[in-house]
């Protein structure tokens, strides 16, 4: 498998609909993060990639995303340099200057940010990310769940606005902050954090998942062009298993401290008439019940597409009458240790009587 050097013009669709699907729901719709890409490699920028392996041990790295609710994004507009201008806060705080930037997770915009703010500052962006997908709090990544510090952490909004957070006496105080000023900010704005060196970036890390994203992507592509089943590819892609198909019959989201919150209910057809489905949200899917019984939570990944296309539907434009498929795909380890399900696990959003059985892997995903 060749690694990824770069991202250019003719990749961009695929990665948008990789990290869509990897987003599980959550990390914003991509498709505007797409386009603001496409936009600074038209201006002569260039989206490069730098593997994991080949990043210096010294290199000062910064996982870079945005923050608010991914349901907001589609009425308020981004400025457009939200994620620089906190980055270069962060410079300007540190007296330093940043080497690389790496996703805080690889899913739905969230993948597009670093590209997009790596383009402008002209430095790579690292062939990998702190999630494996998307999770709705910041102290969620593996940086954080394996001892790194996300302050100092500075976030920036439209109207030109830049808060610090210096210090903090936990991670989750990270989090409790910055949610609070990104409510005030609108709901969403561009935070740099968890300034790091490459030799804990190589350690705790999920490993190549720009490329996954692209991998996965073009597997949906090709299988369109191909007339074959998308959905069948992903499964194929991913090791993984197919929960439901069926049709949203109610739906409940709403924002409540910056989350978008709520559930689907899916009434199942094809091979599941009958069934009744329901997924849990809080900015990603969280929870998969068929029939009033738990299937598969976080931190496997809960993917929702359009039955028809293979096409991935984000929790901001769910809609009441879509015709779904339900699958699920497994998490990556780093994800499925005791330390971290004690922080990204179901106990952590308060599911208390879940426990987490982690989806088998079938084989090695090949990327080539």
């Amino acid at each position: 498998m060749a690694e990824l050097r770069e991202i250019l013009d003719k990749d961009l669709d695929a990665v948008a609909i990789g990290a869509a699907i990897l987003g599980t729901g959550g990390g914003g719709n991509p498709y505007i993060g797409m386009l603001r890409c496409r936009q600074e490699l038209r201006k002569g920028r260039k989206i490069d990639v730098i593997p994991i392996g080949e990043l210096p041990d010294d290199a000062l790295v910064v996982s870079l995303g945005g923050i608010g609710a991914p349901v907001v994004g589609v009425e308020k507009m981004e400025q457009g340099e939200e994620c620089l201008r906190a980055m270069r806060a962060l410079e300007a705080d540190l007296n330093c200057t940043i080497d690389a930037l790496i996703s805080s997770e690889i899913g739905g915009s969230n993948a597009m940010e670093p590209m997009l703010t790596a383009a402008q500052a002209g430095i790579p962006v690292v062939d990998g990310d702190g999630m494996g997908r998307a999770f709705p709090e910041m102290q969620m990544c593996t940086w954080s769940i394996y001892g790194h510090t996300s302050a100092p952490s500075a976030m920036a909004d439209e109207k030109g606005n830049i808060v610090i957070i210096k210090s903090t006496r936990n991670e989750v105080w990270v989090e409790t902050l910055a949610r609070a000023n990104v409510v005030a900010m609108g709901a969403a704005a561009g935070i740099a954090m968890a300034p790091m060196r490459g030799s804990y970036v190589k350690k705790f890390a999920v490993q190549s998942t720009v490329t996954q994203a692209l991998s996965l992507g073009n597997t949906v592509l090709d299988a369109q062009r191909r007339n074959a089943d998308p959905i069948a590819a992903v499964l194929a892609h991913e090791d993984g298993q197919m929960l439901m198909t069926g049709k949203i019959v109610d739906l409940e989201r709403h924002l409540k401290g910056g989350f978008a919150v709520g559930h689907i209910s899916v009434a199942g057809f094809g091979d599941f008439k009958g069934d009744a489905g329901r997924i849990d949200i809080q900015n990603e899917f969280l929870v998969f019940r068929r029939n009033d019984k738990v299937e598969v939570c976080v931190p496997d990944l809960i993917v929702v597409l359009d039955v028809d296309t293979g096409l991935p539907i984000t929790t901001e434009v769910l809609r009441y009458g879509q015709r779904i498929a339900v699958l699920a795909l497994p998490c990556d380890d780093l994800l499925r240790t005791p330390q971290a399900l004690a922080v990204v696990g179901p106990a952590a959003f308060g599911y208390d009587d879940i426990t987490f059985t982690p989806m088998p892997r079938i084989e090695a995903r090949d990327d080539s």
